[in-house]
């Protein structure tokens, strides 16, 4: 069974620092890219970030570009996102996937 379970979030004041993870199980983790979506109230899912297979290649929505970093360990079959300089924008549930499969989420709250 594919579990992708993700981790971390939480209420964090601005310019705060958070680190999500996303830890997989009954999945091929350490051949599959993975990327990091989002989704703030009342808006559609937005793509954060993109790891290749070996975590040599990765890619950020302007939004996040030098704040969020992306990372993997593929011996440990997770992925994180270090993320810091929050924003308030930044408020939303934030999701792991592959091409295929999509966690369930965790809160990210950006409030002072």
């Amino acid at each position: 069974q594919v579990q992708f379970v993700e981790s971390g979030g939480g209420l964090v004041q601005p310019g705060g620092s958070l680190r999500l993870s996303c830890t997989t199980s009954g999945f091929a983790f350490s051949w599959s890219a993975m990327m990091w979506y989002r989704q703030a109230p009342g808006k559609e899912r937005e793509w954060v970030a993109t790891i290749s297979v070996t975590g040599g290649g990765t890619d950020y929505a302007d939004s996040v570009k030098g704040r969020f970093t992306v990372s993997r360990d593929n011996a440990k079959n997770t992925m994180y996102l270090q993320m810091s300089r929050l924003k308030p924008e930044d408020t939303a549930v934030y999701y792991c996937k592959s091409s295929t499969y999509w966690g369930q989420g965790t809160q990210v709250t950006v409030s002072a």
